[in-house]
């Protein structure tokens, strides 16, 4: 088994039974004290980040992973059905485990699912994601302030706030971090 001292950002530990995502880890040396290993890391089965100190030379086990990169099929209630393309082999996800990322999945977009003895645990979406609008009001003519935006529906039902010219069937691209309108597709 790894010491502390080995651990690295992008891990899976088992701490007090569960799966951890390490975020961030430092090594301390305070004075005359003991050096140890302060972790950043993230309870993937219920998502809460915490900090744990470890003794340098204690003994960590760390998982066995595997990142794959999956197309999304289709949302049936509260499963999210996923297939990797190289064996097509089908996954089904958890409401739970989607959160917020319902919002930027479209049929056959990519994701990178992390794996604990094939089984999901994590998924990450791109960083942008290309969405179609589906509803859109009107641009009022002569409306030319800058930097003026209405609200627009897509096709995964996220509303964005787009410019005054984004008409209804218009493809744009949408930020995953923070929801917002970053161009035209």
């Amino acid at each position: 088994m790894p010491a502390a001292n080995d651990l690295r950002k992008g891990q899976v530990i088992k701490f007090n039974g569960e799966p951890h995502l390490v975020m961030e880890t430092q090594h301390r040396t305070p004075g005359n004290l003991r050096a140890f290993v302060q972790v950043k890391m993230r309870n993937l089965r219920y998502g809460k980040s915490l900090e744990q100190r470890f003794n340098s030379p204690d003994p960590i086990e760390v998982l066995p992973t595997d990142r794959r990169t999956l197309e999304f099929s289709y949302a049936d209630r509260d499963t999210y059905s996923f297939m990797d393309p190289e064996t097509f082999e089908t996954f089904e996800i958890g409401a739970v485990m989607i959160g917020d990322a319902k919002n930027y999945l479209v049929a056959n977009g990519k994701a990178d699912v992390l794996f604990i003895n094939d089984v999901p645990v994590t998924i990450d979406i791109p960083s942008s994601v290309v969405l179609k609008v589906v509803e859109s009001a009107e641009g009022i003519k002569g409306d030319t302030a800058s930097n003026v935006q209405k609200p627009a529906k897509t096709e995964t039902g996220l509303v964005v706030a787009v410019p005054l010219f984004i008409k209804e069937g218009e493809l744009i691209k949408v930020s995953t971090a923070d929801g917002s309108y970053l161009g035209r597709a």
